[in-house]
């Protein structure tokens, strides 16, 4: 085909890394070689769990459910851009402006590569994840983004979840007194007022989020490139996990199919 494909995505399966409150990912032989000469696997799974993107009505009531999303959506071109990030470092309107203001188009695809993919472990990553502010979100919004991507664990920072003071937290009450050690005495309810803002900016707005990228991040950064990433169709559903995958056709000479008659 002379196209080169990435895969962008975390495995899923057996003790894949999980959200402070999810139950472990199961997986149950029903069926196997010397009970039944066939294997058939049965899953119990949260479907935001790895590489997965969140329908809308996942935070926002009375938008569309995953089913309800429009099939391009879930495919096109865009950029994957390099914004290195250290622990609770903030992503805002003037880092996304730095690092790809001059090379967004309306309708991309957004992929950011923080570097934290590589942490992408239970522990540390979940609880201590940079994440996007209010601002980066109008930045989105403005921009005209279709979709964002992120190699970390919500479209969100994690301390305007659930993890911190927003609610149903906190999640990992022992990370207050830390953040007001890290920040320099900032409360952690006046860092974070608002519970998960750049989901609700987003979701409102029509832009799809696509939480915990990972896989060959690395080898398109930098790059523009179409991506692919249909959920499954699940009728009222919350989000679905995904492979995202990038593509890149170096020489040019790959087109889809016109919908000729055969």
């Amino acid at each position: 085909m002379g196209l080169e494909f990435y895969n962008l995505s975390h495995r899923f399966g057996f003790q894949n890394p999980n959200w402070p409150y999810f139950e472990d990912t199961k997986i149950e032989r029903i069926h196997y070689m010397a009970k039944s000469g066939v294997l058939s696997q049965r899953i119990t799974t949260t479907m935001h769990a790895t590489t997965h993107i969140d329908a809308p009505a996942h935070v926002v009531q009375g938008t569309p459910f995953i089913d309800e999303v429009p099939l391009p959506h879930f495919f096109g071109s865009g950029i994957v851009v390099s914004m290195p990030k250290k622990k609770w470092e903030p992503i805002t309107y003037d880092d996304l402006e730095a690092a790809c203001g001059k090379s967004i188009r309306k309708g991309d695809v957004l992929i950011v590569n923080t570097g934290w993919h590589k942490q992408y472990e239970d522990g540390d990553y979940f609880a201590y994840c940079p994440g996007f502010v209010k601002s980066a979100g109008e930045w989105m919004v403005e921009k005209g983004v279709k979709v964002v991507g992120h190699d970390t664990q919500a479209n969100d920072h994690p301390l305007a979840t659930a993890i911190g003071p927003q609610r149903n937290g906190p999640l990992l009450p022992h990370l207050a007194e830390e953040y007001k050690e890290w920040s320099g005495g900032v409360d952690w309810k006046d860092a974070f007022p608002e519970w998960e803002p750049v989901h609700n900016i987003l979701f409102r707005n029509g832009i799809m989020g696509i939480e915990n990228v990972g896989g060959d991040l690395d080898a398109v950064t930098g790059k523009r490139c179409t991506f692919a990433f249909f959920p499954w169709n699940w009728d009222r559903g919350d989000g679905c996990i995904i492979r995202l995958v990038a593509m890149i056709d170096k020489s040019g000479d790959y087109r889809i199919e016109r919908g000729n008659a055969i």
